[in-house]
């Protein structure tokens, strides 16, 4: 390894030389008390920015045990250091000058949740510390300006790593605050399921977001309260015990007006699968980690995809048991999204009345008079959400505002009233009796079948593998792209990277061959994520892209939606 003095001789070689000159910086540099690494050198300065990473030993950090002495703690310490470090290189970006891309320092921009990335990964059995980041080197048309990084390497980022990398520069009141949290929520996540309880909302959270396009809390919004007849009270590890809404496995019916609060707190439970940042407002707003958003998705693709559940009898003879299209409507595209939801384990569904498509959530008396049930290839929704839940265990929480029909199977009404949630199961159920159905239910459908097995996908490799994230709308590998708009809980645009890194890696190690089942290969993925982390699905493993760990039900949805795979 070599020393920062014998990198900063190099710099003052390559001065003013061609951009290329660079290169020769790449590898491993002693700084005191942390090696630098260049990890990857742009080809030009308007070219993405270089991968630099800050490397600590566990007692040059100096965190203490107790800070990451389990997953949940250590991925709330790594997602604060890395907001901390980037904020201390943001004071600094751009004040290096030159061309293009010169003088910018980044680190992975985090949202609200948090989430496992590849910015910042902590040894638990060291305490060592790793932290990636971009640099933009400094330029003067295509000319080095070495004096300029200098600067960056010599000046700015041993400031940023005293000030925001080192335990005994930090407020440990806040470190330790953070890691109470964490597990608090762990322990919220764990009673769930003890309690009958599929999601829990506390007293006191702050649901509503600041604007359609921003994820942070309104200024002035209402908080929330649970309605009495579904308080609970949780115990958790810090602070005493948390109350608040408890929602019962089963079928769960929100109600309300318009603009009252509905698709809010829907909102809130399908981001409730991960945890969220202090002072976020959905801190304590905790849903099953399987919990599973579907909606309606016109034009997506489906591969051999089991939807006789809620499909049989179409007029063109096709087999739904093993339905594909290229194409497909409304109400095949929210069948096959919901079964691929049970084919990924979730055990809660999520809907939103607004997001779906009407023929297949219900059907009105008097459209069943005109057509009868032999005359129409759909099965809908309530006819199957309690089967859904009594045979297969898997409950549902929907948000209906013009359809009563589904007073007469939820276990559980809530009306949303000016942003306040009100219990009525009771009033919608005798005003539903009035009402009757007109026809029974169906017999139960057989059971969907998984044993869906994916090609070999030429387009997934290649001598270079290039895979470039398009934020939350998709991911673009090679020149396969694969539209994720539609999947709605995906919460960070690495996450949708990770999942085209995830293609390529299944496709590199053959997990793609015919043999193995999607539930195969996810299963092997997440083993590969648990025991090597996100690292592993770089085939570089000195220049790591920037990544977040997506959820096992993200990955389903990614290789459902990619159009070049066959089944």
């Amino acid at each position: 390894m070599q020393t920062a003095d014998q990198l900063r001789e190099l710099l003052a070689r390559i001065d003013r030389r061609g951009y290329p000159a660079y290169k020769d910086t790449r590898g491993a540099w002693r700084f005191p008390g942390y090696v630098l690494g260049i990890d990857h050198v742009q080809g030009d300065p308007f070219a993405s920015p270089s991968k630099l990473s800050i490397h600590l030993e566990g007692k040059a950090a100096g965190f203490p045990p107790s800070l990451y002495d389990t997953p949940a703690r250590r991925l709330a310490l790594q997602d604060g250091l890395t907001r901390r470090f980037g904020r201390g290189v943001e004071q600094f970006s751009h004040r290096a000058k030159g061309s293009g891309q010169s003088g910018l320092l980044s680190v992975s921009r985090c949202g609200q949740q948090i989430l496992e990335r590849t910015a910042c990964r902590l040894d638990p059995a060291t305490g060592g510390l790793t932290l990636r980041f971009e640099v933009g080197f400094p330029a003067n048309g295509r000319t080095i300006n070495a004096r300029e990084l200098e600067k960056i390497l010599f000046d700015f980022l041993p400031q940023c790593v005293r000030e925001n990398l080192l335990y005994s520069r930090l407020d440990p009141k806040q470190l330790q605050a953070a890691a109470d949290l964490a597990d608090n929520q762990q322990a919220i996540r764990q009673a769930l399921p003890q309690l009958g309880l599929c999601a829990f909302v506390a007293n006191g959270s702050l649901l509503p977001r600041a604007s359609g396009v921003s994820d942070l809390p309104m200024a002035g919004g209402v908080p929330f309260q649970s309605p009495p007849e579904l308080e609970v009270s949780i115990p958790v590890p810090h602070g005493g015990p948390v109350k608040g809404m408890g929602l019962r496995q089963g079928v769960t019916l929100i109600v309300g007006g318009g603009y009252h609060g509905k698709s809010t707190l829907l909102k809130a439970l399908e981001q409730g699968v991960y945890d969220h940042i202090a002072g976020d407002g959905r801190e304590y707003v905790l849903t099953d980690a399987t919990a599973v958003k579907l909606r309606a998705e016109d034009g997506r693709c489906i591969h051999r995809t089991d939807i006789s559940l809620f499909i049989n009898h179409l007029p063109n003879s096709k087999d739904t048991r093993q339905f594909s299209t290229p194409d497909a409507s409304g109400s095949t595209s929210q069948a096959a999204n919901l079964v691929e939801g049970l084919e990924a384990g979730s055990r809660v569904l999520l809907m939103d009345e607004d997001t779906s498509a009407t023929n297949f959530m219900v059907r009105d008396e008097l459209m069943q008079r005109v057509i009868c049930r032999e005359m129409e290839p759909i099965t809908p929704l309530i006819d199957r959400i309690r089967e859904l839940y009594d045979r297969y265990g898997v409950s549902t929480i929907l948000v209906a505002g013009s359809s009563g029909a589904f007073f007469h199977v939820a276990d559980t009404i809530l009306q949303m009233d000016r942003y306040r949630p009100r219990e009525i199961t009771a009033l919608a159920k005798g005003e539903a009796a009035q009402f009757p159905p007109l026809a029974p239910p169906p017999a139960p459908g057989e059971a969907p079948g998984f044993a869906r097995r994916p090609q070999p996908c030429p387009e997934l490799g290649g001598d270079r593998l290039k895979v470039k994230g398009l934020g939350r709308d998709g991911v673009q590998v090679n020149r396969l792209t694969v539209d994720l708009r539609q999947v709605e809980q995906l919460a960070d645009g690495e996450q949708s990277a990770a999942l085209g890194y995830c293609l390529a890696y299944a496709q590199s190690r053959r997990l793609l061959d015919g043999k193995h089942t999607l539930t195969q290969v996810v299963d092997a993925l997440e083993g590969v994520l648990d025991r090597q982390g996100l690292e592993a699905l770089c085939e570089n493993r000195s220049s790591v892209a920037n990544l977040a760990r997506p959820r096992r039900q993200e990955l389903f949805a990614c290789f459902n939606r990619c159009r070049e795979l066959r089944f």
